[in-house]
């Protein structure tokens, strides 16, 4: 039987410092079920309609936006502005917050807002149809407050249930090539001119970014040894080499862009720790990490990127190109460790 919103709401006063999360899991349940548990509670539902939650935000002011996939943690801080609506992706496309977000996975919306010895502590968090968290918004003290409570009251939900209904959770699709394939693959990589191609590119080849990777080969793609992601976060950090960081799940992708300064490995984890952008990686969650190289008008485009065991996309690195060529980048890349072997 279910666990009733009340017994979680008192299970989690026993076990507070867990993270929300974790203590889900742990009970069996999805983050957003621990979330609607407490509506009514200090937590409102709320539409997540991207067109009418994203101009809200903005008059939030200095906040920190969190996007996470099961391996990655990408916080940033900085004002959601400028919006850019559309009907299949929407864009923020400000000098901190940079985001790609998809509204058919913006699913379930909450405000909570907890009183803490300091003050208030206020976020907004997005959940996916199958109660994976999409997004997360954490006011800072710097944020306005009154802006949250306006927000809230407009878009809060005629019905404040607390409990949900879910959809079945999709599964992570491996890696899908055909070897068959990999002329015309390589033939019509040559021919990009543009990154943003690359999805069409493999879907006329009926593959995925893994199974392409897969079937290409060098000098395309090179596999690289696991340990190359960690060097090259801690490697620009030293050289300080401006970089674009990019962090997703199925309806958001957060990006950061600039320089990193401090990596602090703890435990599995390797952490940026900056005062406007962290990052959190489990690096013993990769499992394939390549050096990618794509055919564009403004020359080749080196990326770093890594999978999980399933095959799922952890996190791409690119050199940050807004403001000079990235020579030191592309020089960095070239100096990671390959791995020498056969792909399939």
């Amino acid at each position: 039987m279910a666990i009733q919103p009340a017994d979680l709401r008192a299970l989690r006063i026993e076990n507070p410092t867990a993270r929300a999360r974790d203590f889900a899991h742990a009970q069996g349940i999805t983050e957003a079920d621990l979330v609607a548990a407490h509506v009514g509670h200090g937590t409102t539902a709320i539409d997540a309609t991207l067109d009418r939650l994203m101009p809200l935000i903005e008059g939030l002011g200095d906040v920190m936006a969190l996007t996470r996939n099961d391996s990655a943690v990408h916080e940033r801080r900085g004002v959601y502005a400028p919006y850019h609506g559309g009907a299949h992706a929407q864009m923020i496309l400000g000098p901190e917050i940079d985001m790609r977000m998809f509204p058919k996975h913006w699913v379930f919306g909450f405000a909570v807002a907890e009183t803490v010895p300091d003050g208030r502590k206020c976020s907004l968090q997005i959940f996916d149809g199958a109660g994976d968290a999409v997004h997360k918004i954490h006011l800072k003290p710097e944020s306005d407050f009154a802006a949250f409570d306006a927000l809230v009251a407009t878009l809060r939900l005629p019905d404040q249930v607390q409990t949900l209904t879910l959809a079945p959770r999709a599964a992570v699709e491996g890696p899908k090539g055909d070897a068959a394939r990999a002329d015309a693959l390589r033939a019509d990589w040559d021919a990009m001119t543009d990154t943003h191609q690359f999805f069409a590119m493999t879907s006329r080849h009926k593959m995925n970014r893994l199974g392409a990777y897969h079937v290409i080969g060098a000098p395309h793609v090179q596999r690289l040894d696991l340990s190359a992601v960690t060097q090259t976060l801690t490697t620009c950090a030293t050289e300080a080499i401006p970089v674009m960081i990019f962090v997703g799940n199925a309806g958001c992708i957060q990006i950061h862009g600039g320089l990193i300064e401090k990596v602090v490995p703890m435990g599995p984890w390797i952490n940026v720790m900056d005062p406007r952008f962290n990052l959190h990686l489990r690096e013993d969650h990769i499992a394939e990490a390549y050096c990618v190289s794509k055919p564009t008008k403004r020359g080749t485009v080196y990326s770093v990127e890594a999978f999980d065991k399933d095959g799922a996309l952890i996190l791409q690195i690119f050199g940050y190109r807004k403001d000079a060529a990235p020579d030191a980048w592309d020089a960095m890349t070239a100096r990671l460790p390959r791995l020498v072997e056969e792909m399939a």
